[in-house]
């Protein structure tokens, strides 16, 4: 070969070597593995772990299933979820930032967006989800909102309020992610293939971004349950909204995910909460939260049900911190 020319030719190995280090083990390996295939037979083992035993398919009935948490629960963990170490120098705005989250929280009234994805991860954490979200800035936010990573102002140290608020809980995994959209949705869409009982989430910094995991989306996320048999809960946020920021960070593209779900138009769904089937049957769901309640229940509703299914998420920008979109604490039971 080329490779092997290119050794011997600089010297790194004699022909000799080449074939007892690298051409003979390789061959061998091939010539056994050819020869075990002629017998293999395929296992269900092999298509699904069991990690996704009692995870139902699109002809079993899944029921709807609550989504709410009590009032008590939900101050104990929102609290915790705000409260800073002692000796730990957080930034100055910050603690302004948790403060007021704090005090919405005590009075159960004007609850914005990041805290209620606050709660919504905190509950599933000790309920023992494995909850993980990665994304380009995505620690932070972009829009400087979630402050998952607390950093030390005088130190190399951070902080991660959520992976503190008992000690049973599950882990809690946000990092930020490198510039490639395809490369990282490609992975967490894998994660959440192999782990049903985990919420999965991938956020992009701008919904219009998605554009570069476009193959994976169309291909895997999509249509990955008709062509494959393999649900997933991937979860993708995308922020969206012509809020003056210009080409490429105005708009995530909803018609086009919505274009891709294969709903039935002429059908109408079974609107009897007894017998609706009507997400468990189709490819996807394609949400766009009005409150911040709206994105609590949602983000629970996908490792409380007994199917898996992909989320869209129209996530977003200026309603992050607008005085109307709030919720109250009763609309979270």
């Amino acid at each position: 070969t080329l490779y092997s020319r290119q050794l011997t030719s600089e010297g790194v190995l004699s022909e000799e070597e080449y074939r007892e280090t690298v051409h003979d083990p390789i061959m061998a390996d091939f010539n056994k593995q050819f020869i075990a295939a002629r017998d293999w037979k395929p296992s269900s083992r092999d298509w699904l772990a069991s990690q996704w035993t009692g995870i139902k398919s699109p002809g079993t009935f899944s029921p709807i299933r609550t989504t709410g948490v009590k009032e008590e629960m939900l101050r104990k963990l929102g609290l915790d979820a705000c409260r800073i170490p002692t000796g730990f120098r957080a930034h100055a705005l910050i603690k302004k930032i948790f403060s007021e989250r704090a005090t919405s929280i005590e009075l159960g009234e004007s609850i914005d967006w990041a805290t209620a994805e606050a709660l919504a991860i905190g509950t599933l954490l000790v309920e023992g989800i494995h909850v993980r979200l990665s994304g380009q800035d995505c620690e932070r936010g972009t829009f400087s909102q979630r402050h998952a990573v607390l950093h030390e102002q005088s130190q190399p140290a951070t902080y991660v309020p959520l992976n503190n608020l008992a000690p049973e809980q599950a882990e809690f995994q946000v990092c930020n992610s490198n510039l490639s959209e395809m490369a990282v949705l490609g992975f967490e869409c894998g994660y959440s293939l192999e782990s049903p009982n985990a919420l999965v989430m991938w956020e992009a910094q701008f919904g219009d971004f998605a554009n570069g995991a476009q193959v994976i989306i169309d291909t895997f996320i999509s249509a990955g349950e008709k062509k494959w048999r393999r649900q997933s809960g991937i979860v993708l946020l995308l922020p969206h909204g012509y809020e003056g920021q210009g080409p490429e960070h105005s708009s995530a593209r909803l018609e086009r995910y919505l274009q891709m779900c294969d709903d039935d138009p002429d059908e109408v769904p079974e609107m009897n909460v007894e017998e609706r089937v009507q997400i468990q049957q189709q490819n996807w769901q394609v949400v766009n939260p009005s409150t911040p309640a709206n994105y609590f229940h949602v983000l629970r509703r996908q490792t409380h049900r007994d199917f898996r299914k992909p989320l869209v998420v129209m996530t977003p920008k200026s309603l992050l911190r607008h005085p109307q979109c709030r919720s109250n604490i009763d609309a979270f039971d």
